[in-house]
């Protein structure tokens, strides 16, 4: 069982079984924290970031999104409604399903996409510059293996799993 709280980190190197799922867990968050810190600069989220990625990549559903963002339905709601009043993004009737409605990125979501993706990329690139080189691709390497592999889906629990502090 992961322990709740962390066991001194030490020499990873000399640990027998050192505790992967504090490691991934507390990195995570900080990453997250940062992440949340660093967007806020330009009045933004990591939610609404990948809201209007997702949009500007193709023509995609509230829903859509959602699932690819790993967004719950209120949650997707809210995130959509503060890019609508901040002229960032609209929901608009779908080209190929009338019926449906999408979210565009308007021209103003366009340049914040640039922004803010400026503001991830320095993120990504601090956390990765604290990493000796030689690292680096071995740790992205790992974490895809794991991501698209043994870690690719969660598995139902009885017991259920908390799902990731979110900032």
């Amino acid at each position: 069982m992961t322990s709740l709280a962390p066991a001194p980190l030490g020499d990873i190197a000399t640990c027998s079984a050192p505790d992967l799922s504090f490691l991934l867990d507390h990195t995570s968050h900080v990453l997250r924290t940062r992440m949340a810190a660093a967007l806020a600069e330009v009045g933004m989220t990591a939610r609404m970031h990948c809201v209007l990625v997702k949009a500007a990549e193709q023509e995609r559903t509230q829903i859509q999104i959602a699932e690819l963002g790993d967004i719950d339905k209120t949650t997707m709601v809210v995130t959509v409604d503060a890019l609508e009043k901040a002229g960032l993004a609209e929901r608009r009737p779908s080209t190929t399903d009338r019926r449906a409605r999408i979210i565009a990125v308007t021209a103003a979501g366009a340049e914040m996409i640039k922004r803010s993706q400026a503001v991830v990329d320095r993120v990504h690139a601090e956390a990765m510059g604290s990493l000796p080189e030689g690292l680096r691709p071995a740790l992205l390497e790992a974490l895809t293996l794991l991501a698209r592999g043994h870690l690719a889906a969660p598995v139902d629990s009885p017991a259920g799993a908390r799902r990731a502090r979110q900032a």
